[in-house]
């Protein structure tokens, strides 16, 4: 039993040890160990607090972006519209032009096609003027071969001439 009961030296010693490692524990490891955890924590916070102001930024980063995705689309609905209606002013003014310069040249053919027709009358009816001159002259020349013949449509003639 010597051996499990302790005698008073060394329970003072122990003690005194003890408290000493106690002591330099406390001044030496203690202050360096709650400082770096005190310090580490105080990181953590800063981090979680630097991590929800970066998700507040996000929050309002995709706000931005929708509203500003919102916008590009209305200003794209409303170019696309503008250039509808562009384009289809220009194909209606087209057609239009197209429309009044066919008229325009059906007219001028009209016009071509008449000044045509009546050239080609005035050259018939020269034609016609001169073949009626030759037959006529043919058929004089064989009346006045004839010296009697020449005669008698003289007087004829004159006859005519005193009646009216």
């Amino acid at each position: 039993m010597d051996l499990v009961t302790p005698e008073l030296g060394l329970v003072f010693w122990t003690t005194v040890s003890f408290v000493i490692l106690l002591i330099l524990l406390r001044v030496f490891a203690w202050k360096p160990i709650l400082g770096a955890i005190n310090e580490r924590e105080n990181s953590i916070e800063n981090a979680l607090l630097k991590a929800e102001a970066a998700k507040e930024e996000m929050s309002r980063l995709t706000s931005e972006n929708e509203s500003l995705l919102k916008q590009a689309r209305a200003e794209r609905d409303q170019i696309l519209a503008e250039a509808k209606k562009i384009k289809d002013q220009i194909v209606h003014d087209a057609k239009e032009a197209a429309s009044k310069e066919s008229g325009r040249q059906i007219e001028l053919a009209r016009i071509e096609i008449n000044n045509q027709k009546a050239i080609a009358m005035a050259d018939v009816k020269n034609q016609v003027a001169s073949l009626s001159l030759e037959i006529a002259e043919k058929i004089l020349r064989k009346q006045f071969e004839d010296q009697k013949k020449q005669d008698e449509l003289v007087k004829e003639l004159l006859k005519d001439v005193n009646l009216s």
